[in-house]
């Protein structure tokens, strides 16, 4: 749940990125990191084992600016998609406003995206936030094998929910996709 600290004005929202292991959830954070001002980022942390997969979790902080006298923080997170890190995954969930579930458009994750999504429902059913707002970012669009977006869509059930098509290395559907959980968490105050 939002962060209210009425002392120093400010509103702090936390968004987790969630999904498969390797789905381009760092990358997205990464790709926010390198691209949004100075100005309004904090320091991302980011801690993976020898082989670049995210040990715990990534961590990014972001300001947007002042709304009724309020400043507006994001805390962006991601979650490790490893099978063995379910618990972290649970852990990081704790508390969240809005997430951004990236699925790996190869034909090959297909059951990972789905066992990811039943998981990140069930985690959120278990902290009482099953309301909590949700967009999809379909990644890895440029890979060779890819599932079709329609095939995507209706293995996550995913029809008249927001979607975003991404290729988060390049930077495709990530701002979109900030964007859009953004407005539905802010939307909620």
């Amino acid at each position: 749940m939002s962060l209210i600290d009425f002392s120093k004005s400010e509103i702090t929202f936390k968004v987790v990125y969630y999904g498969p292991a390797m789905s381009g959830k760092t990358t997205n954070l990464s790709w926010i990191f390198r691209t949004i001002p100075e100005k309004v980022k904090g320091q991302f942390t980011s801690i993976a084992t020898e082989t670049e997969r995210t040990l715990f979790f990534d961590f990014l902080p972001v300001e947007l600016g002042t709304v009724k006298g309020f400043k507006i923080r994001l805390s962006l997170y991601t979650v490790p998609g490893q099978e063995l890190y379910k618990l972290t995954r649970k852990s990081v969930l704790k508390s969240v406003d809005g997430i951004v579930f990236v699925a790996d458009s190869n034909q090959d994750r297909r059951e990972d995206n789905i066992r990811n999504l039943e998981d990140m429902f069930k985690n959120l059913e278990d902290y009482g936030l099953p309301e909590t707002p949700v967009v999809y970012q379909l990644n890895k669009r440029d890979m060779p094998d890819i599932m079709p977006v329609a095939d995507l869509v209706e293995d996550l059930c995913l029809t008249g929910k927001p979607v975003y098509l991404g290729i988060a290395s390049s930077g495709v559907g990530v701002m979109d996709a900030l964007k859009s959980v953004t407005h539905e968490v802010v939307s909620k105050i």
